[in-house]
């Protein structure tokens, strides 16, 4: 645990094809920082995880889904995602080189080794509006944690996922019945309009406490199907 006199040790930094994306130890924690935004850290995990569990929960029977997991970051989603028999396949697309290469051999190997050695595990280094706007593939849930949320994005061409356009990308990605999930650092009524508007059903919002502050929250919508 960090305490307040702790100072930061940057144990990385690089420039990105977004910008600069710097890794920290700030007591035992460590952190992704992105120009200069905090986007998250190894103290807790809780919502991360959950954001993979509330898809899986609103999902049918289906067997052997495949779920997209938007955003590699400090690696809780997808650990949680490979830790679980159910999924059949797991991709996760992430565009920042570094942050891959701080998984497969830097310091943040030690918490998303295990998942990267699964067969099931496939890592995509790509932007992830343009993945969903160019693949052919389709999956059985979307699982996005590229931003602090759909009002909070670390670069502004990221708002692009959370509009309509992006919405609609989204569920044609997404088979029949599929699930989307959306990790966001404060609740966001209009953002649930939005995915009402976008012709998802089930809406709803789960909210996950915090330590401090407002909770974390996971939007939900289903494609019909």
């Amino acid at each position: 645990m960090a305490t307040s006199y702790d100072i930061p040790e940057v144990l990385d930094r690089c420039e990105g094809p977004h910008g600069e994306v710097v890794l920290r130890r700030h007591g035992g924690l460590l952190q992704i920082i992105a120009n200069g935004c905090f986007l998250m850290d190894t103290s807790d995990g809780r919502s991360e995880r959950r954001l993979v569990d509330a898809a899986l929960d609103a999902l049918d029977d289906r067997p052997r889904p495949h779920v997209l997991i938007g955003g590699l970051g400090v690696g809780f989603s997808l650990a949680h995602a490979a830790d679980h028999p159910r999924w059949g396949r797991v991709t996760v697309v992430e565009r920042e080189p570094a942050v891959i290469g701080w998984h497969r051999s830097g310091p943040l190997a030690p918490l998303s080794a295990r998942a990267l050695a699964d067969p099931r595990t496939e890592i995509v280094a790509s932007d992830l509006i343009t993945h969903l706007g160019e693949t052919y593939a389709t999956y059985d849930a979307l699982c996005l944690d590229i931003d602090n949320g759909p009002g909070w994005t670390v670069t502004e061409d990221n708002g692009g996922l959370y509009s309509p356009a992006g919405l609609a990308s989204c569920a044609r990605a997404l088979r029949p019945g599929g699930v989307l999930a959306v990790w966001s650092a404060q609740p966001s009524p209009e953002f649930e309009g939005t995915l009402r508007n976008a012709g998802f059903q089930r809406v709803r919002t789960e909210e996950i406490p915090v330590a401090r502050g407002v909770p974390d929250v996971v939007h939900v919508g289903v494609r019909p199907g």
